[in-house]
């Protein structure tokens, strides 16, 4: 997979756009989702009180069964595309909960100490514990584009050739082709750190991508469009 810079994004507030525009195209096939319980449980002040997730957090976090500090899955839910949202609106964006949020997620989070990590470093995803996000989108494979609902990526390619020929490689993939935008993942410092006190972000967002090219060009082209416009 290659990564995606949004260099164009600057605050908070942008990025939570980013991600409402990734899932909500014309493009996206599926989505996964996985949300820690601590994480939903931090964001409660800025999600329906009786939400079923919210539920689920509680009811997770108040098991004396479940070891609150290890890799327990039971800890882990799916999200949906709103939710995924509303959760990172909590933390990305000015709201009078702020400062709730925070300190629910620090509570939560006490065991790690204040993290040094930056906010987005690729180099350190592969220790990062916990995982408090983790988010993507698979795209239409180029076989299920419509000539007119989605004719707008099938003529980013340079020609039409240049697109059946893309379409037959993708056909004749085993295993079949995936096409994939995923979040990098997101833990303390992500939700905690990324976005300072004037609401601008400290590093870019990225996103982690697998396709054509001129199919990947195209969709983030569109995504940070939907992002900038106010």
């Amino acid at each position: 997979m290659e990564a995606f810079d949004f260099d164009d994004i600057a605050t908070g507030e942008q990025a939570v756009r980013v991600v409402r525009a990734l899932g909500g195209h014309r493009y996206v096939l599926g989505r996964c989702h996985e949300v820690h319980a601590f994480v939903v449980d931090a964001a409660r002040p800025r999600l329906p009180p009786d939400a079923e997730i919210v539920l689920w957090a509680e009811k997770v976090l108040e098991d004396p069964q479940i070891d609150k500090l290890s890799r327990d899955p039971q800890l882990i839910r799916r999200a949906t595309d709103s939710e995924l949202v509303t959760i990172l609106a909590a933390f990305w964006s000015a709201h009078e909960h702020l400062d709730d949020v925070h300190d629910r997620l620090t509570d939560h989070l006490a065991f790690l100490g204040e993290s040094e990590r930056p906010p987005f470093d690729d180099a350190a995803d592969e220790d990062m514990f916990p995982v408090l996000i983790d988010a993507g989108w698979e795209l239409l494979p180029l076989a299920l584009l419509d000539e007119e609902r989605h004719k707008g990526v099938i003529e980013s390619f340079a020609d039409r050739l240049s697109f059946e020929s893309a379409r037959f490689v993708e056909e004749d993939a085993v295993p079949p082709r995936t096409y994939l935008m995923e979040l990098p993942p997101i833990g303390q410092s992500e939700l905690l750190y990324a976005v300072d006190e004037d609401g601008d972000l400290v590093a870019p967002l990225c996103v982690w991508a697998d396709g054509p090219q001129s199919y990947l060009d195209y969709v983030l082209r569109g995504v940070t469009r939907a992002a900038l416009k106010t």
